[in-house]
């Protein structure tokens, strides 16, 4: 036997042998793929028809998981005690502001509702329905508003 006829026989070799590795099928068993037909069979493992499966290993599912630590927040530089005490007042006359703000739409928004009987315009006369949705609105409204006052509220009283 030549060289030549040495290395054709050595292709073909290497031909069947990936022929036959391409042939197996593969089972896939939940996250998990294997080859080995009696396991699968065993675990009720489903065959992947048509289309090949690269096997990556080291990845997150093969259980070789590092230890992942968090990292700590960066440190937020603490104000002294001048500073700290600005901020404090600063934030106290926002929220009082606001506190302000939504206590005067809370006794606008009553006086609109007239204790359950808001005025009726000339639209609404001819349409009652909208005059029930526009009720509806206001008191959901006022709900709304006495829900941010009472968070305002609490903010303020949190602070020192």
């Amino acid at each position: 036997m030549g060289l030549k006829t040495g290395g054709a026989l050595w292709g073909l070799v290497c031909l069947g042998a990936s022929a036959g590795v391409a042939a197996q099928n593969i089972y896939r068993c939940g996250n998990e793929y294997t080859n080995q037909a009696r396991m699968a069979k065993e675990r009720g493992c489903k065959l992947v028809e048509g289309g090949q499966v690269t096997v990556i290993h080291g990845a997150a599912g093969s259980g070789n998981r590092a230890a992942v630590t968090p990292q700590p927040a960066p440190a937020v530089p603490r104000a002294n005690g001048a500073q700290q005490r600005a901020r404090d007042s600063d934030a106290r006359a926002i929220l009082q502001a606001e506190l302000n703000k939504a206590q005067a739409q809370l006794a606008s928004l009553k006086a609109a509702y007239n204790e359950g009987s808001p005025e009726r315009s000339a639209l609404e006369l001819r349409n009652p329905q909208g005059y029930l949705q526009r009720v509806d609105a206001l008191q959901a409204d006022m709900a709304r508003q006495e829900s941010d006052i009472a968070s305002i509220q609490r903010e303020l009283d949190r602070l020192p």
